[in-house]
């Protein structure tokens, strides 16, 4: 009998939904919803409602359920494999706060997202209660973001109270689907909570320091945290009424899109790295013991199989590429041909990227930085490869403080598919790079619904062994460092570092001396 699983992956712009086979070792079905396009009811940019003077991104839950109740009617039509799913995991973009009332209906209309910068303020008297951020990093492994959903809630807690008390549990984004799927269970898992910046990751436990700091009484509105290796439930009934669900179907733990992606990748044992271009740009790689930074640069975070996922995360990648490109009415094309007439380099022209603000550097309130431009080379060309490589200088600019030195990075996401992209990643980084098809994170999802259904069934098998057939390489995107352009790289790395650490206050080599290497 074959044995069937699906992943879920709700996204910042859109749901994923992928059925596997695991008796053939074959993806079966796929399917997926584009908010802004499939939902405009909602009236979303880019999956979100956005204030960009207040820093604010948020989304309604609402439109999440009904991405994924479109994705469960189509299914039902088009195949006959919803009855014959055993279980079911979520993968869900991290940091987002969802807030229950006692009935069950949101206490809040919207979910602030991970990139809501909005609530600065919180975030820094969430460090000064702490007593700073070598406590707040003893406190939890990681240095206070805003990104994070700490301080959303403390944001909640200041200035919409009754939201606040209204509610009766705080759920990240994959935490409310797994309620939904399950008809009620609220639970949180140690991945996705290790992005809360109230969970500490060493310890499993939450910080009654930093809880206290917001209320006492939030200890009664967070959720168990159990461990992302197990099932925690059944599908709900009314899904087994609407669309033929199995009512033996079980529903995973779930855990955080990044989580997710790395199982999607092939990411599961130390020395490999990911990058994944989406919205945001994150690398991540994996460590059987926790890697705490004690510059709060890098995230420490449990990973979804037992051990932890060292990560940074960048906000401005593919949300700045699109942007630019619609600002300019090009094509991903167009944009290509662009670059090709450009040198890499870029004579030293540069662009430091920091659009939406940052979150790695930490600069909330960030803004890009035009370095090297004059009237001459002002031009759409020359900008065009500002960006790309500038997106890129700033993910490598946080990579080199990850504790891992790869032999070939994992390319995920929309850009992943671009040889320019890659090839220019490939020359940034210094190092061989292959992208992954497939949706790294829905993939990941169904793969850890796999391994734990098979685990809590009594058939131990490992990760890798269970993975490995459904992690494909796309051998016309692997790449190799171009030669004649690494001492170019070397020195555009050394200029992008000099120039963020002056923005930032730091200490650093004069810009215009190293530009000279480029110009």
């Amino acid at each position: 009998m074959d044995k069937i699983f699906a992943g879920i992956d709700v996204s910042t712009q859109s749901l994923k939904f992928i059925i596997i086979n695991l008796t053939v070792q074959d993806i079966v079905y796929s399917d997926s919803i584009n908010y802004d396009k499939d939902l405009p009811e909602f009236q979303t940019l880019n999956g979100t409602t956005i204030d960009p003077s207040k820093g604010v991104s948020e989304s309604n839950p609402l439109m999440w359920i009904d991405a994924l109740n479109i994705v469960f009617r189509r299914a039902k039509r088009r195949t006959n494999f919803l009855p014959k799913i055993r279980s079911m995991s979520v993968s869900g973009q991290q940091h987002g706060l969802v807030s229950l009332a006692k009935d069950g209906k949101l206490a809040k209309p919207t979910s602030k997202l991970w990139n809501d910068f909005s609530t600065q303020s919180e975030c820094e008297l969430l460090n000064i209660g702490i007593g700073g951020t070598d406590k707040m990093i003893d406190a939890i492994g990681n240095s206070q973001k805003t990104g994070y959903t700490a301080s959303k809630i403390f944001h909640m807690f200041r200035n919409e109270i009754d939201y606040f008390n209204a509610t009766t549990s705080f759920l990240l984004v994959h935490n409310y689907i797994n309620w939904y799927l399950t008809g009620g269970v609220k639970v949180m898992e140690d991945g996705d909570a290790s992005g809360t910046g109230l969970w500490d990751p060493i310890n499993k436990t939450w910080s009654k320091k930093l809880i206290k700091i917001i209320s006492e009484d939030l200890f009664d509105k967070l959720p168990v945290v159990k461990s992302s290796t197990k099932s925690i439930g059944k599908v709900a009934s009314d899904l087994i009424v609407k669309y033929g669900f199995d009512p033996n179907c079980t529903i995973d733990a779930g855990s955080g899109d990044n989580m997710y992606g790395a199982i999607g990748t092939g990411n599961i044992e130390p020395g490999i790295v990911t990058i994944s271009l989406g919205t945001s740009g994150t690398i991540y790689t994996m460590l059987d013991e926790a890697f705490v930074d004690p510059r709060g640069e890098i995230a420490c975070f449990c990973n979804s199989i037992g051990g932890y996922m060292p990560l940074i995360c960048v906000s401005n990648m593919a949300g700045v590429y699109n942007t630019f490109l619609e600002a300019n009415n090009l094509s991903h094309t167009s944009f290509e041909m662009m670059i090709k007439k450009t040198k890499p380099g870029n004579n030293g022209n540069l662009i430091l990227p920091w659009f939406e603000g940052e979150r790695t550097p930490d600069l909330p309130n960030g803004c890009p930085l035009y370095f090297g431009f004059n009237i001459e080379n002002l031009n759409l060309e020359t900008l065009s490869r500002a960006i790309l490589e500038g997106l890129i200088l700033n993910l490598h600019d946080g990579f080199i403080k990850l504790p891992v030195t790869p032999k070939t990075l994992h390319l995920t996401g929309g850009m992943s598919t671009s040889t320019v992209w890659c090839q220019t990643i490939s020359n940034i980084f210094n190092c061989k790079t292959v992208s992954v098809k497939d949706e790294g994170a829905a993939l990941g999802a169904a793969i850890h619904a796999a391994w734990v259904w098979e685990n809590e069934s009594g058939n131990e098998i490992s990760l890798k062994e269970l993975s490995d057939p459904f992690i494909q390489f796309d051998q016309k995107l692997r790449f190799n460092p171009e030669k004649q352009y690494i001492d170019t790289y070397q020195s555009l790395n050394l200029l992008y570092s000099s120039l963020s650490k002056r923005l930032r206050g730091l200490e650093a080599d004069n810009p215009y001396k190293l530009r000279k290497n480029l110009a």
